[in-house]
C-alpha cells in the first residue's frame, strides 16, 4: 500500500538527510491522513485523485514564480512535483491518449462538439490518473471539431 512505502521512504530521507524530498513525502503523507478522515473515504482512487491534483498544484505554482522571475522557487516546486509524479502510475503520452479518445469517440457515437461531455464523461473515467485532464480536454476538441 502507497501508506507504508511512503513512511519507509521518509525514514530513508531523513537518515540520507534529503529535505527537499522529506518535504515532498510528507505533503503526500498528510494527503493520505486528510483522505482517510474525508466523507470521500480512502481507495486506490482517492489516493490517486489526491497525488494528481497536488503535481498540478505544484507546476501551477512553478509557472507562477518563473513568471515573476524567481527561478529559485519555481524549482523547488518542480522538484516536489517529480519526487510526487514517482508515485503515481505512468503517465500516457499524447498519441495514445489520442488513440484512447478516438476509440471512445466511435464507441460513444460522438460526431460534433455537441457531443464533448458525453466523450470527456467516458473518457475522465477510462483515463483516470493515466492521463492530465486538460490533455483529454484538448484532444477531445480537436478530433471533435473535424
Amino acid at each position: 500500500m502507497l501508506e507504508e512505502q511512503i513512511n519507509a521512504d521518509i525514514k530513508t530521507a531523513m537518515l540520507a538527510r534529503e529535505t527537499a524530498k522529506l518535504e515532498a513525502l510528507r505533503a503526500i503523507k498528510s494527503a493520505i491522513i486528510l483522505l482517510k478522515t474525508s466523507a470521500e473515504g480512502y481507495s486506490d482512487a482517492t489516493e490517486q485523485k489526491a497525488l494528481l491534483k497536488m503535481v498540478k498544484q505544484r507546476k501551477e505554482t512553478a509557472e507562477v514564480y518563473t513568471t515573476q522571475s524567481r527561478p529559485e522557487l519555481a524549482e523547488v516546486e518542480l522538484a516536489q512535483a517529480s519526487i510526487i509524479e514517482a508515485y503515481l502510475p505512468k503517465q500516457m503520452n499524447e498519441d495514445d491518449v489520442r488513440s484512447e479518445v478516438e476509440k471512445i469517440i466511435s464507441s460513444v457515437g460522438a460526431s460534433s462538439p455537441a457531443d464533448m461531455g458525453k466523450v470527456m464523461g467516458a473518457a475522465s473515467k477510462q483515463l483516470a490518473g493515466k492521463a492530465d485532464g486538460k490533455l483529454i480536454s484538448t484532444i477531445v476538441k480537436e478530433l471533435l471539431s473535424k
